[in-house]
């Protein structure tokens, strides 16, 4: 870490933040902030020692070539992925672990249950108008499971209780969704990069153990090296018929072709936020595969996001500016 960043700040900090957001929304900053709005087209050069990027990549990295002096980048997402490339090596770069815990953890908990629950079929049968359709869930759910035993009344859904749920992925989100489970009674199996103990956590080198008993995989992992791909044509082949798979991480730790393959074949099903590439191209084949829920990169997305991110932003303020450790530095200047 930058030497200068462990001693506290006797000077105005001049921070830059996207005219995107609100400025109200900054009421809270320490009172030695000069708050320095930044627009994201051609502009002069601004002097600036912290950095609030605009959530968007895209438009953050237009703002970034007329600043000079950054020291420090808070920035209001999980995911920093883009930001060392931008702005080097010798700025520090803190994410806003915790902002998205809820939401995407919500996200994740409803979509599970909107594919337990055939909400997408549904709502084809609402548009069409027809009652009658309600007896297709049975075949469907025999399609999708293998389950062709003789079941009456017909089944019309299924149920997350009971079921055994494979998380990988533990940090903060991880935790929450965890914490959203527990009225489901699953059998919770937890996957970080790393095993360990207190809870009971197992390593990504488990996985080929741990798939065939999973009926729910869930994806809340960061987008490393190690993870790039890591669902492919294999790890799908190793999960049980009519598995969900739910990712709500990163497009790129799911294999994108052996995805295709493996809906269209009928072998699982899947809730995807995040794919790759992304955004999704018209006439891309995910589009149109069977059994398949697709949002737009919105699970960490609610009216409550810009305002728990700033109120991280500006703790972490507090923090630079009295010379106390950073909480959320997920890379340190050199």
């Amino acid at each position: 870490m930058d030497p200068a960043l462990s001693k506290p700040v006797e000077r105005t900090v001049r921070v830059g933040y996207p005219t995107t957001l609100a400025a109200d929304l900054l009421d809270n900053f320490p009172s030695e902030v000069e708050i320095v709005p930044l627009s994201d087209g051609p502009g002069p050069q601004v002097d600036i020692e912290v950095w609030i990027p605009d959530p968007y990549p895209t438009r953050a990295m237009r703002t970034w070539p007329k600043l000079r002096g950054v020291r420090l980048v808070l920035s209001l997402m999980a995911g920093t992925e883009w930001i060392p490339g931008t702005v080097g090596p010798h700025v520090t770069i803190c994410n806003a672990r915790g902002a998205h815990n809820i939401s995407t953890a919500e996200w994740t908990i409803g979509t599970i249950l909107a594919m337990l629950k055939y909400f997408p079929f549904f709502l084809e049968m609402q548009r069409e108008g027809l009652w009658k359709r309600r007896f297709e869930a049975s075949a469907r759910y025999a399609a999708i499971t293998g389950d062709t035993s003789p079941l009456y009344p017909p089944v019309m859904l299924e149920e997350l209780t009971g079921k055994r749920v494979v998380l990988i992925g533990y940090g903060s989100i991880g935790r929450e969704i965890e914490r959203m489970l527990e009225p489901f009674h699953v059998d919770l199996v937890r996957v970080a990069r790393t095993a360990r103990v207190g809870p009971e956590v197992h390593a990504v080198g488990d996985l080929d153990s741990l798939l065939p008993q999973a009926q729910v995989v869930i994806l809340i992992l960061p987008a490393t090296a190690e993870s790039h791909k890591l669902i492919g044509a294999r790890q799908l082949a190793l999960m049980p018929q009519g598995a969900l798979l739910v990712n709500a991480a990163r497009g790129p730790i799911v294999d994108t072709d052996a995805l295709v393959d493996a809906l269209n074949s009928g072998w699982i099903r899947a809730a995807v936020d995040v794919t790759d590439p992304e955004p999704l191209p018209e006439g891309h084949p995910l589009w149109s595969c069977p059994n398949l829920l697709i949002t737009p990169h919105v699970g960490g997305s609610s009216p409550q996001f810009a305002p728990r991110a700033l109120h991280i932003a500006a703790d972490e303020l507090r923090r630079y500016i009295a010379g106390e450790p950073l909480q959320n530095v997920v890379q340190a200047a050199i």
